[in-house]
């Protein structure tokens, strides 16, 4: 006689950025700017201690090849993102499909909250 087996629960579904905020990009020139709008104050909360302008840089990975500064506005509970060197050179110069970064606010959104495990 075999004993029933347990089924393991599945793992929570992986949180993402966009979970918790809105974004908006803009450039100029070789620069881009996200901001995270955040949907609560919980949620700004937790923005502020999880999207770090290191995380965000690691991961946009190649795509960011100067320094990622991270502005906090706690007026409006959002966070901005400044981008440098993001665009390949901007609109004029890029050979990029996406010269003018407007898909790189999707790209911080689909950050997983909680940093990988090691």
């Amino acid at each position: 006689m075999s004993l029933p087996q347990q089924e393991t629960p599945a793992p929570p579904p992986m949180r993402r950025l966009y979970d918790l905020a809105y974004g908006r990009e803009g450039d100029k020139g070789n620069i881009a700017n996200v901001s995270l709008i955040a949907r609560t104050s919980a949620a700004y909360a937790e923005l502020k201690a999880k999207a770090t302008a290191a995380r965000v840089k690691r991961h946009l990975g190649p795509l960011v090849r100067g320094e990622v500064v991270r502005h906090e506005l706690d007026n409006i509970e959002a966070l901005n993102f400044v981008l440098y060197d993001a665009l390949d050179g901007g609109a004029t110069r890029s050979l990029r499909l996406d010269a003018l970064g407007k898909s790189l606010a999707g790209a911080v959104l689909f950050m997983p909250v909680d940093p990988e495990p090691a």
